[in-house]
């Protein structure tokens, strides 16, 4: 008995050797074997001059003993490449076809389906990892396409342009204050060629400090009243522009009140213009010009004291010539003559300046036409009109205290900046309505109503004007 735990006398025998002079029968062994494989359908090897013998042999395998049964061996059943049963998982060459099946398969030959030279394995005709007919070379990015890359960015800027445009435009829009009425207008003359504007600048004192209305010399007085009145007529024949004295004897017609809807018959009573604006508001006074003149007014247009010192200074200033040096308390005007900017305020003085010139409001409202006109032509600029660091504060300054009527649309209001432009550009004319005198009582300005008529049907007929004003 050996003393080797787990074996026998017989088996220890098989150790040892035999005694017996007989040879030793063969070892009793219980017979083991594999399960049969599942039936596998049968496979077409891959054709083509990529996948001869040798390099499914050489290239395809590790070892050079790995013999595969079936490749290259006239009358032997073929057998894929990737048919497990025919590798030879040790590499000893001569055990190939034995039926053993390791579970592994580390030499597989992949084949692409572009057909030869196109493969992406390490065989005849390919490359490592190269694309086909490339020689191995990964091909190179191609040239950048400018001519569409330009096409792409110039649509991407007219569509940022037209984003900006269309957003500044409803934004500026929203701001204007269409409060003034023109359908409480009654019995008005019938339209003529070309649009009018009833331009008017007001003492509104809306929206100021104390300290505003000390720096700029407008007082303290509630309500408001009209500083200066001026009708731009733009047509075919180029602007004109008429200003109509604040003291201008004029006759208060009948009217619906704007607020009450109640009817006012006319008395035949005379006044001076900005009365009328006084008694009852813008639709009266546009009422009480069309009846004195005979000419429809389209639109409205007004700005009180603070929005035109706002725009002025949002500009930086308006370069104005003036010929004769003076001075004047009560606006704080104090100029000397020559070429100058002028700030907001200076700007505010000078159009509102009264007292220091002989003719009273004739020189006034010469003033303000030029004022007004290079106003307009500094702001109607490219410089403003596409830099949105200028154009943008000028329009909040401007349309914040802007009064317009209803119907007015900003289209309307930019055709209003580009005429008064016009003006001083040599393409308009600007004048003072024609006078003939002055009333005995009050020092009315008195019109003269032959030269208005002819004015006006110029204007209603959208002729070139020859009448000469005062």
């Amino acid at each position: 008995m050996s003393d080797r735990p787990g074996w026998n006398d017989e088996s220890d025998r098989y150790g040892r050797g035999s005694a017996s002079p007989e040879p030793e029968g063969a070892r009793s062994m219980p017979r083991v074997q594999r399960r049969p494989a599942p039936p596998r359908a049968p496979q077409v090897p891959p054709q083509g001059p990529g996948y001869q013998d040798q390099g499914r042999q050489g290239q395809g395998y590790q070892g050079q003993g790995r013999a595969r049964q079936g490749y290259g061996t006239p009358g032997a059943p073929q057998r894929d490449a990737y048919d497990r049963d025919a590798y030879d998982p040790y590499g000893q060459g001569g055990q190939a076809g034995t039926g053993y099946d390791s579970g592994y398969n580390t030499g597989q030959v992949y084949r692409s389906p572009q057909g030869p030279g196109q493969g992406h394995g390490q065989g005849p005709g390919g490359g490592r990892g190269g694309r086909g007919g490339d020689g191995g070379y990964v091909q190179g990015r191609p040239a950048p396409d400018w001519r569409r890359r330009i096409k792409i960015g110039a649509l991407a800027l007219v569509v940022v342009v037209l984003a900006v445009s269309v957003s500044t435009y409803f934004w500026a829009d929203s701001k204007l204050k269409r409060e003034v009425d023109l359908s409480k207008v009654i019995d008005r003359p019938d339209a003529g060629d070309g649009t009018n504007y009833l331009i008017v600048g007001s003492d509104s004192r809306e929206g100021m400090t104390a300290e505003d209305k000390k720096k700029l010399h407008t007082g303290s007085a509630e309500g408001k009243r009209t500083d200066s009145m001026m009708i731009l007529h733009n047509g075919s024949n180029g602007p004109t522009l008429v200003s109509l004295p604040r003291d201008s004897n004029v006759e208060i017609p009948s009217f619906v009140g704007s607020e009450s809807g109640k009817r006012y018959e006319g008395t035949g009573r005379t006044v001076k213009l900005n009365a009328a604006y006084a008694e009852d508001g813008p639709e009266l006074l546009v009422r009480t010009v069309e009846y004195n003149t005979g000419l429809h007014i389209d639109h409205y247009v007004e700005i009180g004291f603070g929005g035109f010192a706002n725009i002025v200074d949002a500009i930086g200033g308006v370069e104005l010539d003036i010929p004769k040096a003076f001075k004047d308390k009560n606006s704080g005007a104090d100029f000397q003559a020559g070429k100058q900017t002028l700030n907001g305020e200076q700007s505010l003085a000078f159009v509102r300046t009264r007292y220091a010139f002989a003719g009273s409001d004739l020189d006034r409202t010469k003033n303000q036409q030029k004022f007004l006109a290079a106003l307009a032509s500094q702001t109607a600029t490219p410089s403003t009109l596409i830099n949105p660091f200028k154009l943008y504060p000028v329009l909040g300054a401007g349309l914040d205290t802007l009064v317009v009527d209803k119907d007015m649309s900003l289209w309307s209001l930019a055709r209003m900046f580009f005429a008064m432009k016009g003006v001083t550009g040599g393409d308009g004319t600007s004048m003072n309505i024609p006078l003939s005198g002055q009333s005995t009582g009050g020092g009315n300005l008195i019109w003269d109503k032959a030269k208005v008529k002819q004015l006006v049907e110029q204007l209603k007929n959208d002729e070139k004007v020859t009448v000469q004003g005062s």
